[in-house]
């Protein structure tokens, strides 16, 4: 039986990736500058599709290692990290062999690594949540988004909206509009993008109708980043609409 792969063979897999160049531009594009919402954060100069090739070839690595990723000082490598992460739960979410046991210990990681800052920028809460907690809650209460949008963290309110796309990718837009409706008044740009954007996934996979109706009621209290994405699919004489209620 071959060895299982560790933190240091993904380690050493990005290294070898890295590109000075990238990581300046990347440190930019993410706000890591003081007083900015990516402060102090590390880039090492990997793409997004390369990662995304370095943790298909370490899917099956264990959870101690993933959280040893997930506490290192290189963002690629904690997002390298929840990719891993993604696929093992996907793989323990398959129906044939589901388990629930083993899905509920990577959720609870993942809340663990969301409360300690681990999961501390847009891309990193962009490219987990949905996969890992929306599909654990599709069938299930999920009173825990709710708790997650009541805190001040960012990326815990970001992780509680976008976790809803994978229910509205089912076709259920009710806690994407609870949650929109609890949020509206949360002007940090980074929620106002997310809450915009996970209603106009709304209208787009569920119901424009159902977009609609929440637009004529919220339009008047909706931050204008918000209600720009939100009605970005709208006509333009609907989105003219909109805009002029606030």
């Amino acid at each position: 039986m071959s060895e299982a792969p560790t933190a240091d063979q993904v380690r050493s897999a990005l290294a070898e990736l890295a590109n000075p160049a990238d990581a300046q531009h990347l440190q930019r594009f993410f706000k890591t500058g003081p007083g900015e919402y990516g402060e102090g954060d590390v880039f090492l100069g990997v793409r997004v599709p390369a990662t995304r090739k370095v943790a298909k070839q370490f899917a099956t690595l264990p959870l101690k290692q993933i959280g040893e990723l997930l506490d290192s000082p290189a963002h690629e490598e904690r997002l390298a990290a929840l990719l891993i992460l993604n696929a093992r739960f996907a793989a323990a979410s398959k129906p044939r062999t589901r388990d629930d046991a083993a899905r509920a210990e990577m959720v609870e990681f993942y809340l663990d690594a969301v409360r300690r800052g681990r999961v501390n920028n847009w891309d990193l809460v962009d490219a987990s949540a949905e996969h890992i907690i929306g599909p654990w809650l599709l069938d299930q209460d999920r009173a825990l988004l709710f708790q997650l949008a009541q805190q001040d963290s960012l990326w815990e309110r970001r992780v509680a909206l976008l976790s809803t796309f994978a229910f509205i990718k089912a076709g259920d837009a009710s806690t994407t509009l609870e949650l929109a409706a609890k949020l509206l008044d949360d002007r940090r740009d980074l929620i106002q993008k997310a809450l915009g954007w996970m209603l106009r996934e709304v209208g787009k996979r569920a119901d424009p109708a159902v977009l609609t109706g929440f637009l004529d009621v919220y339009a008047p209290s909706m931050g204008r980043t918000a209600l720009s994405y939100a009605a970005e699919h709208l006509s333009p004489e609907l989105r003219a609409v909109y805009r002029a209620m606030r």
